[in-house]
């Protein structure tokens, strides 16, 4: 590969970040202004270490501190306007982010005052609540977009307007300066839960990211995934599928991962021979399934624990077998694409070695081992990820082809400042939200309705909670993702008796995959960009490729043990090995191939009897088998055999 080659991936991949991941568009800036700005971002990060280490404070006071931060950061990197330059910085920005880090100190400053007065707010207290609450509202605007703003603004909307809505979700309406105050100075509103989250286990697991990239693991996970992948049939898929569940472990982001390993993998399925659409999406749903992978999952699993009320190693236990499982329906997907149309691999002796890679990088990847073992032992988040920090520090020191200094550990409390931003902004929007639902009830009058919607019958229940969250998660970060489909749709499936664990897991999967999902399927669109293919053709093939994250919640409701809620050992790998061969057969169905080409009733018999068999039951089961059997038996008694030539147009 050429430099100019290299350079104009890397500003492919760039253009494509600042398209459709509103987060990556910030300014970079240098002279006085740069040196402010990462002045601002070291102390962030050293507030952050301190309370991890001695203590946090007080509920409100970490929460306004590091919000105060985060609002700082986010008007100086990012502009009002589109238009504006992003290597000088605009007064109006700096006059925002002093107004807005003002209103988050002003509780800091009058803590004792406000828990003296307990609730009796002056006047004073409402004009800052009032443009604290603007502020939030801007400030996700300009990182995360606006399909979390219309959201939060329609929530809104709706406390005002409660006495005039129709039915079953008219509520007596709530006062303009009562629901600020509660917003802005309760716990229940900005300040809630997920602000909370993300002032403490969040921003670690992020800084722990920053060292991780920093440190070069990255690429070493790309070139893992080459040499244990690359050489098979339609290896660079298969590659890009390996890095990204790799990725996926540390990343929050899908349209992040995308540009960040479909850099290196979508010109490699190129150039091997996959269309640009199917290039596109592989990456785009390999990218997508990183959220749903433990143990960070975006950093939704640390909301997810608060939300359920069980311990963080639950929630990440429980991921385990579903992420495998879309990961295998990928995999599966990718490499009855490359039998389908003849992909070879990469020559081996184009590739990495595994032993040298192992033996010269291997040692970046302890820390990953470690913060798991810490959590599995019984160690808080914090206390896992602050332990890992510090370990991939001096893990990268022990050889020197790896070794970072002083200038690079002070560039990585940057980075991580700067990369929280997204999450801070998006879990204190989504605080406005939980804030409204705790002041008029409307989550269990969404629940009911969706309930009555189903006539009190389970699967209709799940059905319209999939709709609901796949609409609500459209273009929206993973945690604000999982706040308001965990808020909104998964209380109906609670009223059904269903596991709590289990009915926030199906609530959060539908959100996430919204994001290979068409019409606003961003991680596809990313995925087409760098590919250069047809948007919409690649979110198809990108939802049929996560073929699995559309089954396995149905499943996991259905039969909790793969969720390893109240499971033995026997029902775990039954329930596992019962939906891996279903997800074999439905991978066949959705591609049109096995051995051979698929005519249209076997491509049928493959996915209902790959349904059959994820579906619980032995006799549901029986179904499944042999259906399967009878399809794989027709097809290899097809006389057409061997690959097709691609057209460029097979979905």
């Amino acid at each position: 590969m050429s430099e100019k080659e290299k350079k104009v991936r890397e500003l492919s991949a760039e253009e494509v970040l600042q398209k459709f991941d509103k987060e990556s568009d910030k300014r970079e800036l240098t002279g006085v202004w740069g040196k402010i700005i990462s002045s601002i971002c070291i102390l962030f990060a050293l507030f952050q270490l301190y309370t991890a280490t001695f203590g946090v404070l007080d509920a409100h006071l970490q929460r306004a501190i590091h919000l105060a931060f985060g609002f700082l950061l986010i008007f100086l990197l990012y502009p009002s306007r589109h238009s504006w330059s992003r290597s000088k910085m605009h007064p109006f920005d700096a006059f925002l982010a002093l107004l807005s880090a003002g209103t988050a100190m002003y509780l800091v400053v009058n803590y004792q005052e406000l828990v003296l007065r307990a609730g009796m707010n002056t006047e004073t207290d409402f004009i800052v609540g009032l443009i604290g609450t603007i502020m939030v509202f801007e400030a996700a605007r300009r990182v995360v977009g606006w399909p979390m703003i219309i959201v939060a603004f329609c929530f809104m909307l709706y406390a005002f307007l409660g006495p005039y809505v129709p039915g079953i979700l008219a509520h007596r309406g709530v006062g303009v300066q009562e629901m600020f105050d509660h917003l802005f100075f309760t716990t229940e509103g900005i300040f809630g839960t997920p602000m909370g989250v993300s002032s403490t286990f969040i921003y670690l697991f992020i800084l722990f990211g920053a060292y991780l990239e920093t440190t070069g693991l990255g690429k070493f996970f790309i070139d893992i995934a080459n040499a244990i992948a690359g050489w098979a049939a339609g290896g660079p898929a298969k590659v890009a599928v390996l890095s990204s569940g790799l990725m996926g472990t540390v990343s929050g982001s899908s349209v992040g991962n995308v540009a960040g390993t479909g850099a290196f993998t979508i010109p490699m399925m190129k150039k091997l021979g996959y269309r640009p659409a199917f290039a596109g999406a592989v990456e785009a749903a390999a990218s997508t399934g990183g959220q749903l992978m433990p143990p960070v999952m975006g950093a939704a699993a640390f909301l997810m624990a608060e939300f359920v009320g069980v311990p963080y190693f639950d929630v990440v236990k429980a991921a385990v077998i579903p992420a495998m499982l879309y990961y295998i329906g990928v995999w599966l997907g990718v490499h009855y694409e490359a039998k389908k149309f003849g992909l070879k691999g990469t020559p081996r002796d184009q590739l990495p070695k595994f032993k040298t890679l192992f033996l010269e990088k291997g040692h970046l990847a302890i820390p990953l081992i470690v913060i798991v073992y810490l959590l599995v032992s019984g160690y808080t988040p914090m206390r896992a990820a602050l332990a890992a920090i510090v370990l991939t520090i001096v893990c990268a020191c022990l050889r020197k082809s790896t070794r970072i200094g002083f200038k690079q550990i002070v560039q990585g409390l940057i980075d991580g400042s700067k990369g929280v931003l997204g999450v801070l902004i998006a879990c204190a929007t989504a605080g406005i939200i939980i804030g409204v639902v705790t002041k008029t009830g409307v989550g269990l009058k969404i629940a009911t309705a969706l309930l009555d919607l189903a006539g009190g019958n389970l699967l209709p229940a799940m059905f319209f909670t999939m709709i609901t969250s796949l609409i609500l998660g459209m273009g929206v970060p993973t945690t604000a993702n999982y706040v308001i489909t965990s808020t909104i749709a998964a209380p109906a499936l609670v009223q059904m008796n269903v596991p709590v664990l289990a009915a926030h897991m199906f609530a959060f999967y539908f959100g996430i995959v919204a994001d290979v999902t068409p019409p606003v399927a961003l991680a596809a669109y990313a995925g087409a960009g760098i590919a250069g293919a047809n948007p919409m053709r690649t979110g198809v093939i990108a939802a049929k490729l996560a073929i699995a994250a559309f089954i396995v919640p149905y499943i996991f409701v259905l039969a909790p043990e793969l969720l390893m809620i109240n499971a033995t050992p026997f029902t775990i790998c039954y329930s596992a090995f019962t939906a891996i061969v279903g997800m074999w057969g439905a991978s066949m169905a959705m591609i049109g191939f096995c051995n051979n080409l698929l005519n249209i009733p076997q491509r049928i018999l493959f996915l209902v009897g790959g349904i059959c068999m994820i579906i619980p039951g032995v006799f549901t089961d029986g179904i499944g088998v042999a259906l399967i059997a009878v399809a794989y038996v027709w097809q290899r008694m097809n006389k057409v055999k061997g690959a097709i030539q691609q057209d460029g147009e097979d979905l």
